[in-house]
């Protein structure tokens, strides 16, 4: 009775591990397929077994989620093909003949079979749809299902047969394809006589592995373009150097960002990644500094406008020309940074605020587009505080305005603050409403022109910065239209910040379902760099987990996993006990790495961040200079295990003070430091035998540095399992990659040569054909910080050869030779067939 019990405990705890671990997880994951976007041989491809196969001695059923990208050019191409031992083909394509009623269907060999089904667009394009094959060898046939539809088909099949199971595009042997269709892909699962034997989640963040979560049987991707990084990391599409201060506009119906310049207009095609030139042959527009431009959904039509002189010039795609111009001799606008929108309900365009000439404005101006009149709006309600870099975003009947920079007067003397004001504009009514203020403690910030309102979820999202940084980064936040709260989403864009030279934009693109960031920055030179950046909606959160399993640190799944480790030893051993007539000894088992739960830490690898022991980010209570004071302490504290001296912080510091004045600088920052460290576990800056140290309890304060450390002092102990946490580390970036120290300089320089020597060193230890992905995943690791590294470059090449993978290990060797010949404009000596035979050091 004890041991049934036993049994449903555990079974029960079970349950709840798996719920919430699905709970925690539940985010955007999966591998999506470059398709006929790009060439032919940059389109994705995964293969379930490099250089082998998999086997089988019974019935088999394979199970993957599949939907497809929307707003594509071309829909065709091969989904998973199946080649037997007999080299028999099974492939599952998507045909997107218009006159076939079925677009999914199954070939054998050379043949059509009989199988054929169809996924209504609006869900293949919208959800995950679970596809699957059921190899049944006692009846020999094949079946296939996707939600009510199941059909079979004969199958000429024995057991112990072996598959080779690839997806997208392939070159093995005489099958290969390049034809893919823009498809995603997740929870890949094979089981063998109603026992799960395979796992593929495809839950990868970055790399060339597939991890298998039953046995370790990876699979290798050619091309990854991994969803869950797609929702987190933005990616830059486009870069351009324009003529002029331009501006941008963005026509949402058609998911084309124009870039109006003083020559041309620059227009990018999101759906296809096509860029159009058009010359005007109007002649050069006169783009005064402070121009903005806006998209006309009505009329289908671009238009650029100044306010000062009152100008709305529209640009006429077939003669290339724009309708007016503007008058170079005028004074410098008196509305930088001001905020607009096209409202259709009166066919007006809407302007607000701005600023120029130490004015901060809060006037709001129309242009009526039938009368060609403009005239300023007066409004009721709430009052609108004077302001410059706010957002805004409209709706059917109005715009909300969020924050900004100004002040109560509108003069740029009298007090100028932040501002963290929602509020919202009545077209009609013409009123002003505040809705609320949201509570900013921590570093203040303000707002990139446009917000992307999402009136049924009740949600906007914006771009922030601080305004006081050149090299800015621009954040994406998500909040509500109701409460006062929001939350950062998605990685950092680089936003070079210099008030009335930069302008910033956010666009979304609801087919494509990707936001869109525009930056641009006129130089003294009288050009625009522009740069257009996307990311997959909905965007991972900030604090959400977007690494591997291998690297998570999570508390909670610790805790359940050796609570059941726990109990399922209790029972083993229990069973054992009563099976066992005399004692046996008993090997203690060993949980490396596995430490009380933990919420505090300190990251040093990528954007510096630190959390606190309630795991809340405390990151923006370190001034620069509190912020510098930390981290020479605590670098000079883990490197050379003693501090740093009085003198050498001076030096490094407060050289331009006097000694009294230096040390009352250091006992105050000191004191400050303090009481931020106060809020991590056992973290604290003490002066012992001259030297001021970081102390902390590493056991339970995770510090990356402290880790990366430990790792790379001991070469000659090196394991596979080091190698990967090395790695895990260095996955969130370079270090400390916006601290720009001069005393920094060394510690960087040595962190890139220890981490490139300890992954040639291990690379000494291992064989190609033990482990020929991971020697390809340590060469891309090499790269990250040394592109021209020859030793990685043979050790990828060799590996990728081995693998069968030619044309990928000549693209390494040809890659490498023209970063080489960038980076010492001279030829690299050795050619691709001498690389390959160079005896091996691995």
């Amino acid at each position: 009775m004890l041991i049934m019990k036993i049994k449903y405990l555990l079974w029960g705890l079970s349950v709840f591990f798996i719920f919430w671990c699905n709970a925690s997880f539940s985010q955007s994951y999966g591998l999506a397929f470059y398709s006929h976007e790009v060439v032919q041989d940059q389109r994705t491809g995964l293969d379930l077994s490099p250089g082998k196969t998999l086997c089988f001695d019974n019935d088999f059923e394979l199970s993957f989620d599949l939907t497809f990208l929307p707003a594509r050019k071309d829909y065709f191409g091969y989904i998973v093909r199946f080649v037997d031992s007999n080299n028999e083909n099974i492939d599952l394509i998507y045909d997107k003949d218009p006159h076939e009623k079925n677009h999914f269907r199954l070939i054998m060999g050379d043949r059509f079979s009989k199988i054929a089904f169809n996924i209504p667009q609006n869900v293949l394009f919208s959800s995950w749809n679970t596809i699957k094959f059921k190899f049944d060898y006692a009846r020999k046939i094949l079946r296939v299902s996707y939600g009510s539809f199941s059909s079979e088909t004969s199958l000429m099949v024995k057991k112990n047969d072996c598959f080779k199971i690839l997806f997208g595009a392939n070159e093995y042997q005489g099958f290969k394809t390049t034809d893919v269709p823009p498809m995603k892909i997740r929870n890949i699962h094979i089981a063998e006589d109603g026992t799960e034997k395979f796992s593929w989640q495809l839950d990868e963040y970055d790399g060339i592995v597939a991890r298998e979560m039953l046995h370790g049987k990876n699979g290798a991707v050619v091309k990854p373009r991994w969803i869950k990084k797609l929702h987190y990391e933005w990616e830059l599409l486009q870069s351009a150097v324009v003529d002029g201060a331009a501006s941008v506009a963005f026509d949402a119906k058609n998911e084309i960002v124009h870039v109006v310049a003083a020559d041309s207009l620059l227009s990018y095609e999101v759906r296809s990644g096509r860029v159009d030139h058009i010359a005007y042959l109007s002649g050069k527009q006169n783009m005064l500094r402070g121009n903005q431009s806006v998209f006309d959904p009505q009329h289908n039509q671009l238009l650029n406008f100044y306010m000062d002189q009152k100008i709305v010039s529209a640009f006429n795609p077939e003669s290339k020309s724009w309708s007016s111009n503007f008058d170079l001799n005028t004074p410098i606008t008196d509305f930088w940074q001001f905020n607009k929108f096209y409202s259709v309900g009166d066919t007006s365009l809407y302007m607000v605020g701005g600023y120029g000439h130490f004015f901060y404005k809060n006037v709001i101006q129309r242009y009526h587009f039938p009368a060609r009149k403009w005239e300023k709006v007066d409004v009721s309600g709430d009052a609108i505080i004077p302001r410059y870099l706010a957002a805004l975003g409209s709706t059917g009947n109005g715009a909300y305005i969020l924050g900004g920079y100004g002040s109560s007067t509108g003069q740029q003397l009298l007090n100028p603050r932040n501002l963290y004001d929602l509020l919202y504009f009545d077209v009609k009514k013409r009123t002003i409403k505040k809705i609320y203020e949201l509570p900013v403690k921590e570093e203040h910030f303000v707002f990139a022109n446009s917000l992307v309102i999402n009136e049924k979820e009740g949600t906007y999202y914006g771009l922030i910065f601080p305004k006081h940084k050149f090299k800015s980064h621009l954040q994406l936040i998500e909040g509500s239209l109701t409460k006062p709260e929001f939350k950062l989403m998605g990685s950092l864009i680089p936003y070079t910040f210099h008030d009335i030279n930069s302008f910033a934009d956010l666009f979304y693109c609801a087919e494509s379902k990707r936001f869109i960031a525009v930056t641009l920055f006129w130089d003294e030179n009288n050009r625009t760099k522009v740069e257009i950046y996307a990311l997959n909606s909905p965007p991972i959160g900030v604090n959400a987990e977007v690494v591997l399993p291998s690297e998570m640190n999570y508390g909670y799944m610790i805790v359940g996993l050796l609570l059941l480790l726990g109990i399922a030893g209790f029972f083993i051993y229990s069973r054992k006990q009563q099976q066992k007539p005399a004692e046996q000894p008993v090997l203690p088992v060993v949980l490396k790495d596995l430490s009380p739960e933990s919420k505090s830490g300190i990251f040093l690898f990528g954007d510096m961040q630190v959390f606190d022991k309630d795991g809340q980010e405390i990151t923006r209570q370190f001034t620069p200079l509190i912020k510098e004071l930390f981290l020479v302490i605590l670098l000079y504290t883990i490197r050379w295990e003693r501090g740093i001296s009085s003198e050498k912080l001076k030096e490094l510091l407060w050289f331009d003070k006097s000694e009294e004045s230096a040390r009352n600088n250091r006992s105050v920052n000191i004191a400050k430091l303090k009481n931020i460290l106060e809020k991590i576990d056992n973290c604290s800056v003490s002066k012992e035998t001259g030297y001021w140290r970081f102390n902390c309890d590493f056991e339970n304060t995770y510090v990356d540095y402290y880790h990366y450390f430990s790792i790379i002092k001991e070469k000659k102990k090196l394991n596979k399992e080091k190698i990967l946490a090395l790695a895990a580390l260095i996955k969130r970036g370079s270090f400390l990659p916006n601290a720009n120290y001069e005393w920094m300089d060394h510690f960087k320089a040595e962190i890139s040569n220890e981490i490139i020597d300890t992954y040639l060193h291990f690379t000494h230890s291992v064989s190609i054909a033990d482990d020929p992905e991971l020697l390809i995943e340590l060469a891309n690791y090499i790269f990250y910080f040394d592109s021209v590294n020859e030793e990685a470059m043979t050790i990828k090449c060799k590996a990728l050869a081995y693998m069968g993978k030619h044309s990928q290990s000549k693209n390494t060797y040809e890659s490498f030779c023209k970063e080489y010949r960038l980076l010492y404009n001279d030829d690299f000596d050795k050619s691709f067939n001498t690389v390959l035979s160079t005896e091996p050091s691995v």
